[in-house]
């Protein structure tokens, strides 16, 4: 019995001193949030300008709050499995990062503080927002692409959108894909994404089943414009518009887009 305690002992010594995987990286992660802080707590600091006339003291407002993301913007990772990404996001050199990271088995990585700005979304456009980052959290789905999303994953991020919508009262609108808002760059998440049972569940707008006719002379890059798409490139606005909500990946729109377009850009006004 003396004999079965020492061993015990030894594994649970050797398991407590075994070095984490990441260690070094959750040393750089603390030690930046730290610097983040000590700037919060610093009193604003006038224009350095010596023809402005400088205030006798500082007085600060009682009225304000920490700022809120009021986007969630979803990813496929585009690489072979969660260690290859989360091995991606803590390498500087990549300068990319995302909040949360989901794997094919539900297991979520929240990888940074939902009020600190991602590097997630690139060059990107949604509507007037031109700064996506600022303004949105990054949710990156393991997966390469080309597959499909597992039902664990898709449970793991239905639970993670709950949270964020009831935490920062996120319009349901604004629940979009990397796709969405760089059409010219990204196709994710991939057409296999199920916008439809997000959208059931609160998680961005969908289209009605039965819908009016679109009238005569209606205008789809309009319309793609009104729900958010950057029409500079229309082709690839197009074609954002139909993996998202019509699981295609061709180009051209036709009758069916039209009449789903339509009943969205009534939605989106």
């Amino acid at each position: 019995m003396k004999h079965l305690l020492s061993i015990s002992a030894i594994v649970l010594l050797a398991a407590c001193a075994a070095p984490k995987p990441y260690s070094d990286t959750n040393k750089v992660y603390r030690q930046q949030s730290k610097e983040y802080v000590k700037q919060l707590l610093a009193e604003p600091s006038n224009p350095v300008n010596d023809t402005i006339k400088m205030p006798p003291y500082f007085v600060g407002t009682t009225n304000y709050g920490i700022r809120k993301p009021n986007f969630v913007i979803i990813h496929h990772t585009a690489q072979n499995s969660c260690p290859e990404t989360l091995k991606t996001f803590t390498l500087t050199r990549t300068a990319v990062s995302a909040h949360y990271v989901i794997c094919k088995n539900g297991t979520v990585y929240h990888m940074l503080n939902d009020y600190f700005r991602a590097q997630h979304a690139g060059v990107s456009r949604w509507g007037n927002l031109i700064d996506v980052n600022s303004s949105s959290i990054g949710i990156e789905l393991d997966n390469t692409g080309f597959e499909p999303f597992d039902s664990l994953q898709l449970n793991s991020l239905l639970s993670v959108l709950a949270k964020l919508k009831k935490d920062y009262n996120i319009p349901t609108a604004n629940f979009i894909g990397h796709g969405d808002i760089a059409p010219t760059r990204k196709n994710d998440p991939n057409y296999r994404f199920p916008w439809k049972k997000l959208a059931e569940q609160g998680f961005g707008l969908w289209y009605d089943e039965q819908r009016d006719s679109v009238p005569a002379g209606f205008n789809h890059i309009q319309a793609l414009r009104i729900v958010g798409y950057d029409v500079k490139d229309t082709t690839a606005a197009i074609r954002a518009f139909k993996r998202h909500f019509l699981q295609d990946t061709t180009r051209r729109i036709n009758d069916v887009d039209r009449s789903v377009l339509y009943n969205l850009q009534k939605k989106y006004m």
